[in-house]
């Protein structure tokens, strides 16, 4: 009997539903209007408010906490390049930030989420907002990844980097009624080649926080935002790895650079999350692929790989598998040629000493640490902070 009331309801539900939302959708766009105008003006004021941002050295990170500093803020700028993080809060000072504190510290490590969690609370007594960016991608398939020690580091950085940092902070956000933000991606639910290690991370994290949001009950706001295709330092040609107490950059000049703009996003996520909403998109045009994905998956997989048959005729960058650079062109197990050029130098920024590896994982050998192939341009690259 049951068999038979699901088979119904399997026909009548999706066309019913998909009626009733045509109908109400005209009511819920004006009532959704009104409400975003009325939380614009009536929002969150951060004036001295106390903001931990992780991945803050670059990126998205970056520009999060110079439209905090804007706001008037007080910013606690959290990564491994602490470098680059005086930069970073000088500028944010000058932007108006209350205040700076820097602090070096690696996000998949519950000890170091503690310490500066800790200090923040010791320094200012109240922690309001905290924003998760810290992130790494990779642009490979599966199959032409030799090191799986990669595997568990891209799981880390993108799942356990984020959740660590929540998990210490929860109790103090739950005192001051504050919010988490999160940098997620529309990989998390949209298929892309050479993202599937990154999107399987990026879809665990959506769902972490929206069950967390019931758990909390209102006490502490999440806001997910989700982005496209973003330019930042990796679209600009560099791509980024995680080995030893900082990040491990290898530039890539061939790379084509690409991606919308990282400030805008930062200021939808900014002006988002003082407003309380629980959503920011960037772009919201990409939503329309999860009707297709629903109720006509076929048809999106068509639409894709119609789109992305270009593909199979481009180089992919296998940095951090352990293989040569493979040309998609030719059969799959075809090497590309050596250039004569010289093995690439780690940059300053990697002289750091290197930390022990991530548990159950080795970090993988550095890019530089074999002769530089040349690549072709890499269409689909995640943002990476």
């Amino acid at each position: 009997m049951m068999d038979l009331v699901n088979s119904v309801l399997n026909f009548v539900v999706p066309p019913a539903s998909l009626v009733m939302l045509a109908f109400s959708w005209p009511a819920l766009y004006f009532i959704n209007t009104c409400e975003w105008m009325y939380n614009s003006f009536f929002g969150e004021d951060m004036e001295d408010k106390v903001v931990i941002i992780t991945g803050a050295s670059s990126g998205i990170g970056e520009q999060i906490a110079y439209e905090y500093a804007k706001k008037k803020a007080h910013l606690v700028l959290v990564a491994r390049r602490e470098t680059r993080l005086w930069g970073i809060s000088e500028n944010a000072r000058a932007l108006g930030a209350k205040s700076v504190l820097i602090t070096a510290a690696d996000v998949v490590k519950e000890a170091d989420c503690r310490r500066f969690i800790t200090e923040t609370v010791n320094l200012y007594g109240r922690v309001d907002h905290l924003v998760n960016t810290a992130s790494l991608g990779h642009t490979f398939y599966l199959e032409e990844a030799t090191d799986t020690n990669v595997f568990p580091i891209l799981m880390d950085i993108n799942f356990w980097g984020n959740v660590y940092p929540t998990y210490v902070a929860l109790p103090y956000l739950r005192q001051s009624k504050g919010r988490v933000i999160v940098n997620a991606s529309v990989e998390s639910w949209l298929p892309l080649p050479r993202m599937s290690l990154y999107s399987a991370a990026k879809a665990a994290l959506v769902n972490f926080y929206e069950t967390l949001r019931f758990e909390v009950n209102g006490d502490v706001g999440v806001t997910i935002a989700t982005h496209g295709w973003i330019g930042t330092e990796m679209t600009g040609g560099r791509f980024m790895l995680e080995e030893g107490a900082e990040m491990q950059w290898k530039e890539e000049r061939e790379v084509h650079a690409s991606g919308s703009s990282v400030e805008d996003f930062a200021k939808l996520i900014v002006s988002g999350a003082c407003r309380g909403d629980p959503y920011v998109k960037y772009p919201s045009w990409y939503d329309i692929f999860l009707l297709y994905r629903v109720f006509a998956p076929n048809v999106l997989q068509w639409t894709f790989r119609m789109l992305l048959s270009n593909l199979s005729a481009r180089r992919t960058s296998l940095i951090g598998t352990g293989r040569p650079l493979l040309d998609s062109s030719s059969p799959r197990m075809q090497p590309i040629p050596e250039t004569s050029s010289p093995p690439r130098q780690p940059s300053s920024e990697s002289s750091s000493p290197r930390r022990q590896p991530l548990s159950g994982s080795s970090s993988p050998q550095h890019p530089s640490a074999s002769p530089r192939r040349r690549m072709g341009p890499v269409p689909l690259q995640q943002q990476m902070d």
